[in-house]
């Protein structure tokens, strides 16, 4: 797909072209033993059933299963992976920068009734062969559908702002955008971008899953429909995956008229 080597056109301005991040380019799925790559799909998909096991629950859960790991390893592994159980002291890939605003929780009690309304936004692990990637997505939360996503080998904010910008292109801003208070969202890029088109910026609680409940859901039904059934070997090749079922999921998913977020209920 790129050419390291066309006479006109840098990597960069092909990346652009292509809709892909500059670091998925690079990707190189090194890095990890093919044992941890292993514990690591295990822990993302145990996570998916239950998203309160914090570090120590999560290794007793996998000496259960038989494997002989210690605290220490499950925590790097899953601050490798981005991952922040409910009610747990957040860890590093979800906490605001240094010297980063975060921004109070808007939605509650908030009547979302039409398209533009309110976007969320979150970032998952995508396990790969020999390797990871990471995923961001950008979803109404009227319609459900998604609007912009990007992948890439690094937790840098530049792949969300790409995607939000692509959003913002084609949908025109929001009026809220909620989000995590990971130093991504939290970023200056991030929300510059939004607060020069007039978005107001919403922050889940440290630790809520349910404040952003929909993308949550999005990110379970995307790995066991798609994710798991396949062992990508490169990044050319998860995304042409991930494009497919995001074409298949924004055509054929059934999606509320409207509703109202109250407390953690979601009517």
């Amino acid at each position: 797909m790129i050419e390291p080597d066309h006479p006109q056109l840098s990597i960069g301005q092909q990346c652009k072209l292509l809709s892909i991040s500059r670091s998925s380019f690079y990707y190189t799925p090194k890095g990890e033993t093919d044992q941890n790559l292993s514990l690591m799909r295990q822990i993302d998909e145990q996570f998916l059933e239950t998203p309160f096991f914090g570090v120590r629950q999560m290794t007793w859960h996998l000496r259960n299963e038989h494997h002989l790991v210690n605290e220490k390893r499950i925590r790097r592994l899953m601050r490798l992976m981005g991952l922040m159980p409910i009610y747990q002291k957040p860890n590093n890939t979800s906490r605001p920068g240094r010297g980063h605003k975060t921004y109070p929780y808007l939605l509650r009690g908030l009547r979302v009734d039409r398209p533009n309304q309110v976007w969320c936004s979150d970032i998952t692990y995508l396990p790969m062969r020999r390797g990871f990637l990471y995923l961001v997505a950008i979803m109404d939360w009227h319609t459900r559908k998604v609007l912009a996503w990007r992948i890439s080998n690094t937790l840098e904010a530049d792949f969300c702002v790409e995607a939000l910008n692509e959003a913002i292109h084609k949908f025109g801003p929001p009026e809220i955008m909620n989000t995590d208070q990971g130093s991504q969202f939290t970023s200056f890029a991030w929300t510059d971008r939004l607060r020069r088109s007039g978005v107001r910026i919403s922050m889940d609680g440290k630790g809520r899953f349910l404040d952003n409940i929909f993308i949550e859901r999005l990110w379970r039904t995307l790995k066991y429909e798609c994710v798991y059934l396949h062992a990508w070997e490169t990044g050319s090749e998860a995304k042409a995956g991930i494009r497919k079922w995001m074409t298949f999921y924004n055509s054929a998913s059934l999606r509320p008229s409207f509703y109202v977020v109250e407390g953690n209920r979601f009517c």
